[in-house]
């Protein structure tokens, strides 16, 4: 199975949860501002997260969706940190909905800092999707 863990994250919250789902899919999380993000090869999950900031999810990751094609993933996955709400979660789906990419009705949330405890749900979270 192909699986490929995209995030974007400023304050790092994102980014421990992102570390926690690719470290329990065996592949390496990679933020959407980096040259190796794009999706090369379809992949059968495509684990996907961000932030909620303001009034909405950073323009990397609103660009970075727009890239994505049907053909790159068979499903994806959302998760998200925010100290507001869980709101960057339907920001996100719309976006890979946009895409033509089925979306995982079930996604993973972490109010502010994620702890042991979260990253732990994460891992649990990442082996029930796959």
């Amino acid at each position: 199975m192909n699986i490929a863990v995209r995030y974007y994250s400023r304050s790092g919250n994102t980014k421990q949860v992102a570390d926690a789902i690719a470290k329990a899919a065996d592949v390496t999380a990679i933020s959407v501002d980096q040259n190796d993000a794009a999706i090369t090869e379809p992949v059968d999950v495509l684990f996907i997260g961000g932030a909620l900031y303001a009034y909405g999810i950073d323009n990397k990751l609103k660009e970075y969706l727009k890239t994505l094609k049907k053909e790159d993933a068979k499903k994806a996955v959302v998760f998200s940190t925010s100290w507001l709400s869980k709101h960057a979660i339907d920001l996100i789906k719309k976006g890979l909905s946009e895409a033509g990419i089925a979306v995982q009705k079930e996604s993973f949330y972490v109010r502010g800092k994620p702890g042991e405890h979260q990253l732990k749900d994460a891992t649990v979270f990442t082996r029930k999707n796959l």
